[in-house]
């Protein structure tokens, strides 16, 4: 179990446990346009939800998860936590869940499998939750443009290699980017994640900024701190 300052994560279920890309984007989102109702994508183990259920009075929070036993823990989650009146979870594929949208969603989020390269585990679980057949980057897209409402905010985090690519893709459904965050872990790495936010309106200026993570092993920087101080114990 992962504790955190307001609820608790049962992992044991999930291939993909607790991790910084969760809790970076959790706490990054945007929100300053109070959103009345969120959907996270590919929840896993509900981090990301339940972060949001924190931070925001959203009355309505869904979450879409594939794999059946992410999916029963999310929920298990969810019911655990003190926003489970909130909180729901949808055991669906994106490309089924768009079939029949019924909602429209003031913040849309995702931290989508990663790895497009051609490696696979024997593990299939794992593989579904990290390898990125499961969710291309174009579905991913065409659901937040379909999904999103008129002033809403789709926020996830890539692999910074990615950032160039998907930001030209998500033009292409006429989502622009509002705010970027390059993510090192350390001053002298280089940039490993990128942190995007889109809207539907064109921004003449987009925020732009470099967040590190770590001075030294174990040693966090101030803005991580300040980042992430409402959820971690240790902060």
């Amino acid at each position: 179990m992962f504790q955190f300052k307001q609820f608790s994560i049962n992992q044991d279920r999930c291939a993909m446990k607790v991790g910084t890309d969760g809790v970076l984007l959790g706490s990054w989102a945007p929100i300053n346009h109070n959103p009345f109702s969120i959907l996270d994508v590919g929840a896993g183990t509900g981090i990301i939800a339940l972060m949001l259920a924190q931070r925001t009075n959203a009355e309505q929070i869904d979450a879409l998860e594939i794999d059946e036993e992410a999916y029963e823990q999310a929920v298990e989650n969810f019911e655990n936590s003190p926003w489970g009146d909130r909180l729901f979870c949808f055991h669906a594929g994106l490309d089924e869940f768009i079939e029949e949208p019924e909602d429209e969603y003031d913040l849309i989020v995702s931290n989508p499998p990663f790895y497009a390269e051609d490696y696979k585990t024997e593990n299939e679980q794992r593989d579904l939750a990290r390898f990125q057949d499961a969710m291309p980057f174009e579905e991913l897209v065409e659901a937040a443009d379909l999904l999103l409402s008129e002033n809403g905010i789709f926020a996830l985090i890539l692999p910074f290699k990615e950032e160039e690519k998907f930001i030209a893709l998500a033009k292409e459904s006429e989502l622009y980017p509002l705010k970027i965050t390059r993510v090192k872990g350390t001053p002298a790495s280089a940039v490993k994640r990128s942190l995007l936010a889109f809207s539907r309106n064109e921004n003449s200026e987009i925020e732009i900024d470099e967040l590190v993570i770590e001075i030294d092993r174990h040693v966090y920087t101030p803005e991580y701190i300040e980042l992430t101080k409402d959820f971690y114990l240790k902060f």
